[in-house]
């Protein structure tokens, strides 16, 4: 079903609308930019308390072994389009990695998490299909050794923020016992549910894969909790802003890659040393001898928003970088952006100028995260 804009519309459409929800067309999804409170107030109930996203939007794929294999099977074959290390994750656990081009680009990121009797990925709306075609292509059509489930019969939402743990346990005891990157399946008010602790706004919480019948009772029995608010789209991109996350079609593209995204981190030593994945001679190239240029943070020194697209120079005119990422943060109460900066000009202070709509504003080289992460992790 789609509304009057074209977009597909998620479980949780009408509740959108219900509750005054602005929607828009995202990625080919219906989905609310804000609500009547608006973005900022979004974004500080989830700094301060707690949100609730509709993501229903991403790709939830799971991949099942074929014949007599096993998930050990599944995780070794995922292994080749990935440099992350999937083989190594045991039950009850998540791994943040990457799709990577020939050349060394990314073509998405995603959450892989592994199960006892399949893994599951959750890859970005805009990228699911040339996702699933890429994965098809190396398995060899739908008739491979692997067998790929995309699951349309589940909703989406994440509940992002410090009071998050506390509000789903009130439901879900067991969800404030989780780690940062592990996911269980547990009852929500008799429904079963996947919980998993994550997120993308640099908070503590949780996404949670509901039945899609089930979802709006679960989205309102959430939002039944004082410390919880509904938040959309915009308050999604300034948290994730001001938490240096990058994001697919500004940070990540197929012209950038994990090395100068920042995101060596995610390739293991053992990758690094066996390759086995796309791109791997270039990637890993970078990540031994330096990338030609760095994801950095930018901090305007006036009050002006610097926006995505702004070429990024030195005193003398010297173009050194673009931004991809811009605009106001709450939190920190400025102007932010993140950007792709040469290296020889990416150290943190560094004086540089964006080009905007009266001139040339002068900034500089900030370090990421603007906001501390508070993810939770058991001492």
């Amino acid at each position: 079903m789609t509304d009057a804009n074209g977009g597909a519309r998620t479980p949780l459409f009408d509740l959108h609308t219900e509750l005054g929800g602005r929607m828009v067309d995202f990625g080919g999804h219906a989905l609310p930019m804000r609500y009547g409170n608006g973005t900022v107030a979004e974004h500080r109930a989830t700094r301060t308390a707690a949100g609730l996203f509709d993501v229903s939007h991403m790709g939830i794929v799971e991949l099942h072994p074929g014949g007599n294999d096993d998930t050990g099977d599944v995780a070794a074959w995922l292994e080749g389009c990935v440099p992350g290390a999937v083989t190594s994750l045991v039950p009850g656990r998540m791994r943040y990695t990457l799709f990577t081009t020939a050349a060394g680009g990314v073509l998405d990121d995603l959450i892989v998490s592994r199960h006892a009797d399949r893994l599951r990925i959750v890859v970005n709306a805009v990228r699911t299909e040339a996702d699933l075609s890429m994965l098809r292509a190396v398995n060899g059509g739908d008739n491979g050794d692997v067998c790929l489930e995309v699951r349309t019969d589940l909703a989406l939402v994440a509940l992002q923020g410090p009071a998050a743990a506390g509000v789903l346990a009130r439901w879900a005891p067991e969800a404030a016992e989780l780690a940062f990157m592990s996911t269980a399946t547990l009852p929500i008010d008799g429904v079963e549910c996947e919980v998993s602790r994550c997120g993308y706004t640099g908070e503590d919480g949780f996404e949670v894969a509901i039945p899609a019948g089930e979802a709006t009772h679960i989205a309102r029995l959430l939002l039944s909790a004082d410390e919880v608010s509904p938040a959309g789209l915009g308050a999604r991109d300034t948290l994730r802003l001001e938490a240096g996350l990058p994001l697919v079609g500004h940070e990540l593209t197929e012209a950038t890659t994990p090395a100068e995204a920042g995101l060596g981190w995610s390739i293991p030593k053992r990758r690094r040393a066996g390759g086995g994945f796309p791109g791997a001679e270039i990637i890993t190239a970078q990540l031994a001898g330096g990338p030609p240029r760095q994801r950095v943070g930018i901090a305007a020194e006036g009050r002006r928003p610097i926006r995505d697209g702004a070429a990024l120079s030195t005193s003398d005119g010297t173009s050194v970088g673009m931004v991809t990422s811009g605009g106001f943060g709450p939190t920190v109460e400025a102007p932010i952006a993140m950007a792709y900066v040469a290296t020889e000009h990416s150290a943190d202070g560094t004086e540089l100028f964006a080009e905007g709509r009266k001139g040339a504003e002068p900034c500089r080289v900030a370090p990421l995260p603007f906001v501390e992460h508070r993810y939770w992790r058991p001492s």
